[in-house]
């Protein structure tokens, strides 16, 4: 299915969202944001995981600059509500997103590509966050997603800098999972999203949103949600028939 800033299809149980701005790189306006969210909204039941892309030679060049104006305190706070909103559908539902990252990776693309939990980055990928040097601050979730992965300080150093990481060097920092040559990206990511689909969906749904809220707690807090998760997910009945399944191949090898 077609609209005019996303497209998005089904193929089997993985759902491919793809940003159709290559004109403007697919930096993010208000109307691609909100065809984001519609995209992601629209997923079919069956979808067991999300690839995330962006079409032409760039995943997403981040906020339409062009789009900038001047807002009050509380429009600027809501605006970037809004992107809270619409990437923590991506990062906390509880469905798997696999990320295609190609070109430029910067501002709000990296933010963006930080709330998915597999990335695959091609050999041209760049990073960066230059909205320091544009004199506006990041809106959203760089702070929280960014600063995560790669530490508070050296977040702060590409905003005050403006400094662009490599494909390799992003990988070094652990923006990107996987490092695949020029047009590989989407197979690559295909290959990945298949194998993460026959996972047992509340497992998938386990990893993808207790890890993170768990590194939010306190150890002993922590450990006690662990074994809760836990005990939902090992009994569920279609898990006790994978336990069975992996028993009677014991001694066969490890299964791929």
């Amino acid at each position: 299915m077609t609209d005019k800033l996303v497209t998005h299809s089904l193929d089997g149980l993985v759902y491919t969202i793809t940003l159709s701005r290559p004109a403007k790189r697919n930096a993010i306006s208000d109307r691609l944001l909100d065809a984001l969210e519609k995209a992601w909204d629209a997923r079919p039941a069956e979808a067991r995981v999300v690839i995330l892309a962006g079409a032409g030679e760039h995943f997403c060049a981040g906020l339409d600059l062009s789009e900038h104006q001047h807002r009050e305190p509380s429009g600027v706070m809501l605006h970037s509500q809004g992107w809270h909103r619409v990437f923590g559908k991506i990062h906390q539902t509880g469905i798997p997103v696999v990320a295609v990252l190609h070109g430029a990776v910067i501002g709000g693309g990296l933010e963006l590509a930080t709330s998915t939990h597999v990335r695959v980055a091609e050999a041209n990928t760049m990073y960066q966050l230059p909205e320091g040097r544009h004199g506006i601050y990041v809106g959203g979730g760089a702070s929280v997603r960014v600063a995560r992965i790669i530490g508070p300080g050296r977040m702060a150093e590409m905003m005050l800098t403006g400094r662009i990481y490599s494909a390799e060097e992003g990988q070094q920092l652990g923006l990107s999972h996987y490092l695949v040559g020029k047009g590989e990206g989407l197979a690559k990511a295909q290959e990945l999203a298949k194998r993460i689909a026959e996972n047992a969906p509340l497992a998938n749904y386990a990893m993808v949103t207790t890890i993170q809220r768990i590194s939010n707690m306190s150890s002993d807090d922590g450990l006690y949600v662990e074994s809760l998760m836990a005990a939902v997910a090992q009994t569920s009945p279609e898990v006790v028939a994978r336990i069975g399944q992996f028993l009677d191949r014991k001694g066969k090898g490890p299964q791929t």
